[in-house]
């Protein structure tokens, strides 16, 4: 088995914002390969992220975000189970970036079930008549408009987007990572974003 060195556990550790002891397990598990190591992190992440997926929110922060000099504002709810986590710089710090994500990515909803019925539909027809325009067979056309109906949650769900500050995880991973770091049940609840001159 490699030799896992303090530095690699401190690189690891400020790669994924893992304990210390977390890191060390992942990179004996993973051979001290940082990559796999982080994954193995991210993979335990959602393990824990499941087991406390039913717990009760009833503390947590808004937090508000302002740019372009008054031209866009966003307002997001973080809830969490404590008044103690609500008060913890990391909590605090995810609040806010994910307020700065959502300025950047104007997200429809935060999950594909938030995303209005009337959307979807609009969203499916087009690509039904993509599809046809295309040319393909009849039988493909509901296959293609799902797949490409898809790619429209990846793009347009907040959970499923690309983190704007790290494009190789999504908000949903950087959200598991804070809840296996913290140790508590974290859920984005709600936002609102507003421009100036959009309805």
């Amino acid at each position: 088995m490699a030799a896992i060195s303090a530095e690699m556990v401190k690189e690891l550790r400020e790669k994924t914002g893992a304990g210390i002891m977390d890191c060390k397990q992942a990179l004996q598990e993973c051979g001290g390969d940082l990559e796999k190591a982080t994954e193995f992190l991210r993979k335990k992440g959602l393990a824990t992220a499941a087991k406390r997926a039913g717990r009760a929110l009833n503390e947590g922060i808004v937090h508000s975000y302002i740019h372009m000099g008054g031209k866009l504002g966003v307002l997001v709810e973080v809830g969490c189970e404590t008044d103690f986590v609500a008060k913890n710089e990391d909590f605090q710090e995810f609040a806010k970036n994910i307020a700065m994500h959502i300025a950047a990515s104007a997200p429809a909803g935060i999950t594909p079930e938030d995303v209005p019925e009337e959307v979807v539909k609009k969203e499916m027809d087009i690509y039904r008549a993509q599809a046809r325009e295309m040319g393909k067979p009849d039988k493909m056309i509901d296959k293609i408009a799902e797949g490409k109906m898809n790619k429209f949650y990846k793009e347009n769900c907040l959970l499923h987007q690309a983190y704007v500050r790290d494009p190789n995880i999504t908000v949903g991973d950087l959200l598991n990572e804070l809840i296996a770091k913290i140790g508590e049940n974290i859920t984005i609840k709600r936002f609102v974003r507003y421009q100036v001159g959009e309805n």
